[in-house]
């Protein structure tokens, strides 16, 4: 993602992440009921800011180990070094820019959001859980879709890597599932699909 120190205060980033689904639409290739779009840290800051600038454009975003408050996003962990990348909110130049690229602080009452299931672990010590438990929380109470919005948090998992294969199998599954169930793509039949997740998707 672009330095957001030197973007517009119109998110440059998102936008172009939404163009090729814009494009597919118009064109007749797609409809929004059938995408989706998934990100993990800096890409979890991409999927939450284009999911809170077009939400109209998706049914379903994985959201992983993101940072989605970009107004105090340095307040926490080892983010205060991320400052020359993203800015700090305490120059009053940088935090009007900050402020619009924040997915925390875009969220509106009584939008119709995609579902979406975010994902983290508290053993995350570079972007802090509270960034992905706040958001899930601020959706939940503001979307008039009526579409899920879940939190995966993961007491023993940090950031990325580190998993064994059998876990990594398993997390896949679940995001899957959670894809699969929004967009009403069939289970396969037999019994490899018999509890095939716990996130009641």
């Amino acid at each position: 993602m672009e330095e957001l120190r030197s973007l517009p205060p119109t998110p440059v980033a998102p936008r172009r992440a939404c163009a090729f689904p814009t494009w597919r639409i118009a064109k007749g290739h797609a409809k929004p009921e059938l995408l989706a779009i998934s990100g993990g840290s800096n890409g979890g800051l991409l999927v939450g800011a284009a999911l809170t600038q077009r939400p109209d454009l998706l049914r379903a975003v994985v959201c992983g180990v993101p940072l989605l408050d970009m107004v105090r996003y340095h307040k926490f962990l080892v983010a205060r070094f991320w400052v020359p990348e993203y800015g700090s909110s305490e120059d009053p130049a940088q935090f009007k820019n900050l402020l619009a690229h924040s997915p925390y602080h875009r969220v509106k009452e009584e939008t119709n959001y995609p579902a979406v299931l975010f994902l983290t672990g508290e053993s995350d010590t570079r972007v802090d859980p509270l960034h992905a438990r706040r958001m899930c929380a601020r959706l939940q109470a503001a979307s008039a879709s009526g579409r899920r919005v879940l939190l995966r948090h993961d007491a023993r998992t940090g950031h990325s890597g580190g998993k064994p294969t059998a876990r990594q199998v398993e997390d896949i599954a679940d995001e899957l599932a959670f894809l699969f169930a929004q967009l009403g793509v069939p289970a396969p039949a037999g019994p490899a699909n018999a509890g095939a997740t716990g996130l009641g998707c």
